[in-house]
Order: structure tokens, then sequence, then C-alpha cells
């Protein structure tokens, strides 16, 4: 299965020599694309070029957004790094089991997403994917240097072959990241309006649809049937009143 498929999407970059390792070990396993969000620093500055070596197509061909969003335009599949151990249902996956997942929807771009050095991904960051890892590291010391945690995902996907045996998935339309997105928001909004949701808990109760619907990893058709159902009841709420009145 191809790798050309794959986005190494990083937010908030801020060191360059880590940017130029990490051009670097994405070609050593033949991984291509590179999407900075909001980068904090040059990605093309003479540090990150310099630990590039024979890498810089790769930070010359980067993709620049200024949105997580953004960087997932159009992929279907989205696993997220993190270090730490977080009280929700999806649960942390080891990198050589979970991101072969990313291969299996060939036709279909993927998106890799890590934090930034310093603190790593939000937990508003990390609705946005379906699957999370954790690199497994000593508890004497378990932080990882973001290009160590970049090269060690790129090394399992580079490994990874289908065997000559096993049957191909059957394609199906899985809904790209946006689409869905767009569903969660009409959501969200259905809901305060009916009160199910309250301003100051929307965003924790809005966190725990997503887990369950990142878990169904939805289609688009079924995604379109899903706003059809929140129309029709957006439709039904606002003209209660007149059935009502006749």
């Amino acid at each position: 299965m191809a790798l050309t498929g794959i986005r190494i999407v990083l937010v908030e970059p801020a060191g360059p020599m880590n940017l130029g390792s990490i051009a670097r070990v994405m070609k050593n396993f033949g991984l291509y694309n590179l999407v900075l969000v909001n980068p904090q620093c040059d990605h093309l500055g003479e540090e990150a070029m310099k630990m590039a070596v024979h890498a810089k197509d790769i930070l010359e061909s980067a993709v620049l957004v200024t949105t997580l969003p953004e960087a997932l335009q159009g992929c279907v599949r989205a696993i997220a790094t993190t270090a730490r151990v977080r009280d929700w249902e999806t649960p942390l996956e080891n990198p050589r089991t979970a991101l072969p997942w990313l291969l299996e929807s060939p036709e279909s771009p993927a998106a890799l997403i890590f934090g930034r050095e310093d603190r790593g991904l939000s937990n508003q960051e990390l609705n946005y994917a379906q699957r999370f890892v954790r690199i497994p590291t000593s508890d004497n010391y378990a932080s990882l240097n973001l290009a160590s945690a970049v090269g060690i995902c790129c090394y399992e996907l580079g490994q990874y072959t289908a065997p000559a045996t096993a049957t191909p998935p059957i394609p199906t339309e899985q809904a790209s990241l946006d689409i869905v997105e767009t569903y969660y928001q009409q959501l969200e909004s259905l809901l305060l309006d009916i009160g199910y949701l309250y301003p100051h808990t929307a965003t924790t109760r809005m966190a725990k649809f997503r887990q369950l619907y990142n878990r169904a990893h939805l289609q688009t058709q079924e995604v379109a049937m899903l706003r059809g159902i929140l129309r029709q009841i957006t439709w039904a709420v606002k003209n209660q009143g007149n059935h009502e009145n006749s």
C-alpha cells in the first residue's frame, strides 16, 4: 500500500532543526506530504535546510495552513499522537498496531498529527482525530523529541506491507473529516437551540459526541442522512408553534 496519501501534520512547530530532521526522516521512509499548522519558525531557513540534507524538497513543498481543520481538508482518516493519558473512552494505542489503519484506504488522504514540542496537542485539537497513539517509552525519561517521535512513526509506516494473500479492503465512501466537521457544527447548533446543550458545557459534551461518531467511521451517505435528520428536526422545532396555534 502506498504512503503517498499520508500527510504528516505538525501543529505549531517551533524548532527549525526539528523540521529539517523531520523532512529527512520522512524521505527516508517514503513519505512526502508535510503540512505545517501555524509554524512558529522558518521552515525554509538555514537551520532547517541544513538538517534536511537531501530532503530539502520536503520542506520546499510543505503546505502551510493556519488551523488544524484546514490541514485535514479532504482526509478520511486521522490519527493523533499524544504522550498524556486522558480520561477518554477511546484508548491510546501502540503505533505499530494503529498506524497501518491509515493505509487501509489508499485512494483517500489520511493524516498523522503531531503536537507542539513543549505541550503537544490540546484536547480540542485531539477531537479532530479518530484514533490516538502513544509511543511507549521508559518511565525514567518518557519525553520524546518531536523529530524522534515522527521518525518512529515514519519507520512503522514504512515497514508496513500488506501480505500478498490478504483480502483487499471493501471500498467505502468514508466521509472526509471536513464533511463530518460540518455535521458536528450543525449538531451543536441544534442541541444548543433545543436546550440539550448549554454554552458553558457545550465543548465537553460535544467532545463525547465526536468520540462516539469517530468510532463509527461514518460514510459520506451516512453523514448526509444525519444532516437530513437535523434539518428536519430544526424545521419541526421552528414550526411547532404554528401547529399548536392552528
